[in-house]
């Protein structure tokens, strides 16, 4: 049986700060209704989504996301759930404001199952200094869809350090959901990365930024040897559908991108470890390839 999964891409500006949750809910409700799949279907929104500060100036903006940052086990993130349970849907609403348990500041993206359950939740790891105000979070995430595959997440500036989407991928991730509030004219070097960290960890990358007048878009899915498979071509509001066969990593992990490069099956088990002084660590030929990964932890 193939695993296939349905993928949304919501590419749409902000809602302000304040907004009320129903706009949101029935947006969801709408894209599922208008998309409808028999299989599992992933939605996925923009980073910071529902933490539009763009009303307030400049100067105060992130203040006031300071201010409006929520627990994990706040009235908002139920009701979140709530919305995907009411959409029969895999939900990624982009990312919120988290306040740690020492009260920290986390741009933290969340994964909520059909059933309304926080199945995940990530803190970026590279917050886009000196601008962005949030402590960095220290743990790759990957989630499981039963039946499915297993997928990884990553917020914006991550996608810039190829450690990241490596680590993703040694995970066992086979696709890596990005989310993306860029605003700047580096979006067109993102959307190489996009296709770069597909190509060299052969993994889908499913990149979603958010539409003007906020944002530059051009949102895209790719395939785990580089090809685009839907990508908006602007800024404008767009929805991108597409539904990925999750065992095309398994093939082209076993055939290799293009019929020719299987880099996850490099090493020997004769050779030595390779030291990286960078990381005052090493890649150890034993651990490289995604299985070393211990199956079902989604946090290691």
């Amino acid at each position: 049986m193939a695993r296939t999964l349905q993928v949304v891409g919501v590419q749409a500006p902000p809602l302000p700060l304040g907004t009320p949750l129903d706009v949101f809910a029935d947006e969801v409700r709408s894209i599922a209704d208008a998309h409808p799949h028999p299989g599992a279907r992933l939605v996925v929104y923009p980073e910071l989504h529902l933490f539009g500060p763009e009303h307030a100036a400049p100067a105060d903006r992130n203040d006031l996301l300071d201010a409006c940052a929520v627990a994990l086990d706040s009235p908002l993130i139920a009701e979140l759930g709530a919305i995907a349970r009411k959409a029969g849907v895999w939900l990624v609403p982009g990312s919120v404001c988290e306040r740690g348990p020492a009260g920290e500041l986390f741009n933290t993206a969340l994964v909520f199952s059909p059933s309304g359950e926080l199945t995940a939740s990530y803190r970026k790891i590279f917050p886009w200094r000196p601008y962005e105000p949030y402590v960095p979070g220290g743990e790759f995430v990957v989630f499981d869809i039963p039946g499915t595959g297993r997928l990884g997440l990553s917020i914006c500036y991550d996608a810039w350090f190829p450690e990241v989407t490596r680590h993703l991928a040694w995970l066992g991730a086979e696709a890596v959901v990005n989310v993306v509030k860029t605003t700047t004219p580096d979006r067109a070097q993102e959307v190489v990365l996009a296709q770069a960290n597909s190509i060299v960890n052969q993994t889908f990358t499913v990149s979603v930024n958010c539409a003007g007048p906020i944002g530059e878009g051009r949102s895209l899915i790719v395939d785990p040897e580089g090809a685009v498979l839907a990508a908006a071509s602007g800024a404008d509001a767009a929805v991108l559908v597409e539904t990925i066969d999750l065992d095309a990593v398994t093939r082209v992990r076993e055939s290799g991108t293009a019929g020719s490069n299987r880099m996850w099956a490099q090493f020997q088990p004769t050779d030595a470890p390779l030291e990286l002084p960078l990381y005052s660590g090493r890649i150890d030929p034993a651990r490289w390839a995604p299985s070393a990964a211990v199956a079902g932890d989604a946090t290691r």
